[in-house]
């Protein structure tokens, strides 16, 4: 627990900085989501890192190409705007048996869940890939993606 102890020190220490938070830009409502439900880290963290769930940042844009929707996906990985996702289509793209099994283990409602995900995916992605492109490595493992949201949600 080390590692999610570090992230959500960070998260709550940005929390309580309004100057922190507007650093970050659109990271100051994601330390909002996160500090109000911490385990949503874990939830993304099994998305996004390489052994996780979807297969990694790779595996999650290849769900969103064959759901017709690698433009939004790309948006987020991309330089310029982010184009948004409704929780009912971040359901579509992942399946809802994948996000009531992450919501069941937070203990939240599934729409509840892909509605908070729906709102920080794009921000988190956009900032996970400075480069405009996703790494061919993928984020890493898990304690790579938590280290990497870590020094995100410290900014």
């Amino acid at each position: 627990m080390g590692l999610l102890d570090s992230v959500l020190g960070a998260v709550m220490g940005g929390q309580q900085s309004q100057s922190t938070a507007a650093a970050g830009g659109g990271l100051g409502s994601i330390i909002g989501m996160v500090a109000a439900n911490p385990q949503i880290l874990s939830a993304i963290t099994g998305m996004l890192s390489n052994d996780g769930s979807q297969g990694g940042l790779g595996g999650l844009m290849a769900k969103f190409q064959q759901a017709g929707m690698g433009d939004v996906v790309n948006s987020w990985v991309g330089k310029g705007e982010n184009q948004p996702i409704s929780g009912d289509q971040l359901t579509n793209v992942l399946g809802s048996d994948a996000i009531s099994g992450m919501a069941a283990k937070m203990g939240m409602n599934s729409g509840d869940l892909a509605g908070q995900l729906s709102q920080m995916l794009p921000g988190l992605i956009d900032q996970l890939t400075p480069q405009g492109q996703a790494p061919a490595g993928g984020l890493g493992n898990a304690g790579d993606l938590m280290g990497m949201l870590g020094g995100l949600l410290r900014k």
